[in-house]
C-alpha cells in the first residue's frame, strides 16, 4: 500500500512453542525503493495497541520520510493471540524480538517507546547487546517512559486490600480512565518486573535518546523520567518537559514534538 491514508494490512508470526505459543500481529511499512535509513519501530503502552493515535502517526511520519515503520501488538493486546493475564514484561520482550528479527533482521533501529514500551526498548537494547548486535540501534525516542513501574509505581502504593487481591487471587484491578475495562496487575507480572529491573545502575544505550514528558503526567510522573535520566550518564541524552501535557501525549503539538524527534534522529543516524 502506498498513500497514507490506506491502512498497512496486518501480518502474523507465531512466538514460543507448547502452551506458550501466540500469534503475534504486526503491520509492516516498507518503502520502494528500500531505504538505507533506520527503521523505525513502535513499542506500544500497558493495554495499547498498534492501532493508537501516536502508532499510526509514526508510521505516517516513516512513509513521509522514506523509511521503513514497524507496529505491533504485545499478546494479548489489540490483533495479537494469547490471554492479557499471562502477559509480563519477558514474554513482552520475547515477541518485540521476533519481530524485529521477521520484519527488519539486518537494518538499523530506531525505537519509539511509549510509557511501558519504553522499558521494553531499554530492554531490547540489552538482549540485542547480548547477541552481539549494539550498533543496530541507531536512536530511542521515549514517550513518558515507564522503566521499572511495577517495581517503582505500583509495589510502593499497593493498598492493603491489593496485596490481599495479589496474595489469594494472583491479580488486582485499578479502574482506567482510558477504558471502561479495569487494568489488571497480575502478581506474574509484578514478579517477572523485578527480574527485567533497568534503574539499578547505570543505562547505557549506546545511541542519541530523546524523551518526551508532560508534567501533569497522572500515571508516569515526570520525576521518574528525570531518574532514569539520571540512570544514563554516558548517553547523548535530551528531554523535553511539556508543562501541560498529560500521560498520553497525544494532541496535535505532542505529535509535532513527537515528529521532530525521530526527525532529528534520523539526520544522525
Amino acid at each position: 500500500m502506498s498513500t497514507a491514508s490506506a491502512e498497512t494490512e496486518i501480518t502474523r508470526i507465531e512466538v514460543g512453542s507448547g502452551a506458550s505459543a501466540r500469534t503475534i500481529a504486526m503491520r509492516i511499512f516498507r518503502t520502494e525503493p528500500r531505504s538505507q535509513r533506520p527503521a523505525l519501530v513502535w513499542l506500544g503502552g500497558y493495554r495499547s495497541d498498534m492501532t493508537g493515535t501516536k502508532a499510526v502517526e509514526v508510521e505516517h511520519y516513516a512513509r513521509a520520510a522514506g523509511t521503513d515503520c514497524i507496529r505491533f501488538d504485545y499478546s494479548g493486546h489489540g490483533a495479537s493471540g494469547g490471554d492479557f493475564r499471562d502477559g509480563t514484561i519477558s514474554r513482552w520482550i520475547e515477541e518485540s524480538l521476533a519481530v524485529i528479527d521477521h520484519a527488519a533482521p539486518a537494518s538499523r533501529l530506531i525505537l519509539i517507546g511509549s510509557s511501558m514500551g519504553g522499558w521494553v526498548a531499554l530492554r531490547l537494547i540489552q538482549e540485542l547487546k547480548r547477541r552481539g548486535e549494539a550498533g543496530r540501534v541507531a536512536g530511542l525516542v521515549l514517550i513518558a517512559p515507564a522503566p521499572d513501574f511495577t517495581a517503582e509505581l505500583i509495589e510502593p502504593n499497593l493498598t492493603e486490600a491489593e496485596k490481599t487481591s495479589l496474595a489469594e487471587r494472583g491479580y488486582f484491578e485499578e479502574p482506567s480512565q482510558y477504558s471502561p475495562e479495569p487494568n489488571i496487575f497480575t502478581r506474574a507480572l509484578i514478579e517477572d518486573g523485578r527480574a527485567n529491573r533497568v534503574l539499578l545502575g547505570p543505562v547505557e544505550t549506546g545511541c542519541p535518546v530523546h524523551i518526551l514528558q508532560g508534567m501533569r503526567d497522572p500515571d508516569v510522573p515526570y520525576s521518574h523520567a528525570l531518574k532514569l535520566m539520571e540512570h544514563m550518564p554516558a548517553d547523548d541524552v535530551v528531554m523535553t518537559l511539556i508543562r501541560d501535557g498529560d500521560h498520553r501525549l497525544s494532541r496535535d503539538e505532542d505529535i509535532a514534538k513527537l515528529k521532530q524527534a525521530i526527525g532529528a534522529m534520523l539526520t544522525q543516524a
